[in-house]
């Protein structure tokens, strides 16, 4: 089995369709499907999908204490650039790019926070190991 997408809460959609337009292109993400100013969806290399999106409930969308999304990356290159991208875009550095042992002896990287608080990590794998 494998994942099929995943949804962040926003509560300003179209200020983190900038967010993201910048950073999940910079990893290979293209946007499939828009409902602006309430949804849009990444798909991502892989197949997997990223909906932004306002809560379905009409609450205000908070960020939640331990979730966070991985975002697979092909160098550790690509790990730095999408890093660095999300904090020229407003996002909150969590982590910066470099080795976690303690996650493996090929793990890779760095992570932050999106407009909304959403945290996410992107990271690079010895080829073969994502």
């Amino acid at each position: 089995m494998s994942l099929n997408y995943v949804m962040l809460g926003s509560n300003d959609v179209e200020k983190a369709r900038g967010f993201y337009d910048a950073v999940l292109s910079a990893i290979g993400g293209k946007v499939t499907a828009e409902y602006m100013p309430h949804a849009f969806c990444y798909e991502l290399r892989g197949g997997g999908r990223v909906w932004v999106a306002t809560p379905f409930n009409e609450e205000t969308a908070v960020s939640g204490n331990g979730n966070m999304a991985g975002f697979a990356c092909e160098t550790k290159e690509e790990v730095d650039a999408a890093h660095r991208i999300a904090l020229a875009q407003g996002g909150t550095n969590e982590g910066d790019p470099g080795p976690r042992p303690l996650y493996g002896p090929d793990f890779y990287g760095a992570y932050v926070r999106d407009l909304d608080g959403n945290k996410m990590s992107f990271v690079y794998l010895r080829e073969g190991q994502q």
